[in-house]
């Protein structure tokens, strides 16, 4: 018999940058889990293969694209995930942006770009998911953030900074929101072999380096993250709210 706690059957989900990498990763993780699955990102190609591979291993999901700086298009994607569905249960608010540049070389706009949609476009289409969760006085809400909310890293301060800016965000969403029935936290990778931080790993001194400071002696895979957001959003967790967990193979204790 198996541990219905971790069964999401009924659940809906939405997992923003859902495309590939770590969101793709959590978006199969969620369907295997039995949640129907609304896979949002910006490039619709990538969203809708997502979308058909959990369809054709027997699970349900729809692609969604969406610009998350746009306003109608975050109230679209939860309208969506509720007509097709019936409900939103479970938000991962996964899309990040960042550009490796120092502080001095930084330019505003690129700055803001990283706010917009590492913090910014988390607040929005959180309190619009968390209106419907309240009307069901239950929900969960997940936001990945990175070891970097914890320590710098050479190029990566507006990255890292917008990161601890959402593991507070999620701290305050949790309080304001528990007595709604919803939970919110986050869960933090150290680097991971995707598409994302390959600019990073690719450079054998840089991959080097950043190994040489986790115990565990090598990069995270996407699918190694996946088991703290099912926990996280599963019955198993249901008096855990306001927390960060880092999946970061010792990183952290270094």
């Amino acid at each position: 018999m198996g541990n219905t706690k971790f069964d999401l059957t009924g659940k809906s989900a939405i997992v923003t940058g859902g495309g590939k990498g770590i969101g793709r990763a959590i978006a199969l993780g969620l369907a295997a889990s039995g949640a129907s699955v609304v896979v949002a990102a910006r490039t619709k190609q990538e969203i809708d293969s997502v979308a058909d591979e959990i369809t054709k291993s027997g699970g349900r999901a729809i692609a969604v694209p969406a610009d998350l700086t746009v306003n109608e298009q975050l109230e679209n994607l939860v309208s969506t995930a509720v007509s097709s569905f019936g409900s939103i249960d479970i938000l991962v608010n996964n899309a990040a942006r960042s550009f490796m540049r120092s502080l001095l070389d930084m330019r505003e706009d690129g700055w803001d770009k990283v706010f917009d949609t590492n913090v910014k476009s988390v607040w929005l289409l959180s309190r619009i998911a968390a209106r419907h969760m309240m009307e069901k006085k239950s929900g969960s809400i997940i936001n990945i953030t990175t070891v970097g909310a914890e320590r710098t890293e050479p190029g990566m301060s507006a990255y890292n900074t917008s990161k601890a800016a959402l593991k507070m965000l999620t701290r305050c969403m949790a309080r304001e929101w528990a007595e709604y029935g919803i939970r919110v936290n986050a869960v933090g990778p150290a680097i991971t072999r995707t598409e994302f931080s390959k600019p990073i790993w690719s450079n054998p001194d840089i991959a080097k380096k950043m190994i040489a400071g986790i115990p565990m002696g090598r990069l995270a895979e996407p699918e190694e993250i996946v088991g703290a957001v099912l926990f996280l959003v599963s019955g198993a967790a249901g008096f855990v709210t306001g927390q960060s967990i880092y999946v970061d193979g010792g990183n952290l204790t270094t």
